[in-house]
């Protein structure tokens, strides 16, 4: 994408958690490896080594994530007991043939369950792109949102539905959204290679790319779409599940875990990549041609939640950094429990969407940002820089 990517290590090196307090990209004797050991002066951290995975932490999340897929089933503003969901759930997955109230079974099977769901893959797929945003571009504030990438894949996704092409369907509106993240991506490099990869310069030129983007998307619908269709843009620009169905569904449950996957086989890279981009090619990575892979990667897994939900921001900013401080920073390790966390995170803050203000719905973002602003700040007074 640029030469930077491959570049030295700028003034950010030294503000990343896992370089603070060192004075080279190297660590220092006894200090704490990415991948949770110890290191030696002047020896690289052991990346291409593969660690045992802690197996408790993942085992534990999947566990609090079932518990929560099933409480969230009955959550909203007509009851649903234990036993109709079993049943709901057991004739649709061949397990029984008990009759069904029409009712019930439309309202768990075709509303609930595609949004629990969805709010799991969306969650999971954010978390992720937040924690390798903050290990590729060692900036600890870096995710999607903040980056500009969702803004940049809503203004591709409503040139899709606005525009004469809306009649390419779902698979064209990711196709816009995947052509706008990754613009927005490109030309935050671009101005990056200019300014350096000083941590808050990454912030304010990622928040600069994100209004620009956000402009274009306002200009767009302000230009060429009705009351209606503005109206209905704008209510999912800021982020909700309620038009999750089935179909959304498959979608990102095909594309979600491919992503997840691609990003953990990376996750020794990652390792390295923490510790800077001399000490990540002296281990044998390939620096440019591994965080191309992964931007890509965030790239797509962004626009898929975005073209299906709508842009929530903070996830994928707080969620690493509270899987961080559980797990530690080795990524074998945080990223399958950021995923579930994340996942967790956003199936219990959209059934908060659904019912605080029952009968009315509160988009999902709105509260992500509620929840997520004092969290960031606090992480910014926590890194001196506020």
């Amino acid at each position: 994408m640029s030469a930077d990517l491959a570049g030295p290590p700028g003034p950010s090196d030294l503000l990343h958690p896992t370089a603070r307090g060192e004075k080279s990209s190297a660590p220092a004797a006894g200090t704490a490896s990415p991948g949770g050991g110890t290191t030696t002066a002047g020896a690289p951290p052991p990346v291409g080594r593969t660690s045992p995975v802690r197996a408790w932490p993942v085992v534990g999340a999947v566990l609090v994530l079932a518990a929560s897929v099933a409480v969230a089933l009955r959550i909203g503003t007509a009851p649903v007991g234990w036993g109709d969901l079993a049943r709901v759930l057991g004739t649709h997955l061949g397990l029984g043939n008990e009759p069904l109230p029409p009712l019930t079974d439309s309202l768990v099977w075709d509303l609930r369950l595609p949004r629990v769901l969805m709010a799991a893959l969306v969650g999971a797929s954010l978390a992720v792109c937040g924690a390798v945003l903050q290990a590729v571009t060692r900036n600890a504030l870096a995710d999607p949102y903040l980056l500009g990438v969702s803004c940049g894949a809503s203004t591709g996704a409503v040139v899709v539905v606005v525009l004469p092409l809306a009649g390419v369907g779902a698979l064209g509106v990711t196709g816009g959204a995947l052509a706008g993240a990754l613009l927005s991506f490109a030309l935050l490099t671009v101005l990056l290679r200019r300014t350096g990869l000083d941590s808050v310069r990454i912030v304010l030129t990622g928040v600069v790319v994100g209004q620009l983007f956000t402009a274009l998307t306002s200009l767009i619908l302000m230009s060429s779409a009705d009351a209606d269709t503005t109206r209905a843009v704008t209510h999912w620009l800021l982020g909700s599940m309620a038009p999750a169905r089935w179909d959304a569904v498959v979608v990102c449950a095909i594309v979600t875990p491919l992503g997840l996957v691609a990003a953990w086989l990376c996750a020794n890279a990652l390792d390295a990549l923490a510790f800077g981009a001399d000490t990540a090619a002296s281990l044998g990575i390939g620096v440019r041609r591994t965080r191309m892979l992964l931007l890509v990667v965030t790239a797509v897994l962004t626009s898929v939640a975005v073209a299906t939900v709508g842009a929530i921001g903070f996830v994928g900013l707080i969620v690493p950094h509270g899987a961080r401080f559980l797990v530690g920073p080795s990524h074998r390790v945080l990223l399958p429990c950021a995923a579930l966390a994340g996942a967790v995170f956003l199936l219990w803050t959209d059934a908060l969407a659904r019912v605080a203000f029952a009968p009315r719905e509160v988009p999902v973002g709105v509260l992500t940002a509620l929840i997520g602003v004092p969290l960031f700040l606090a992480v910014l007074r926590r890194r001196g820089d506020l």
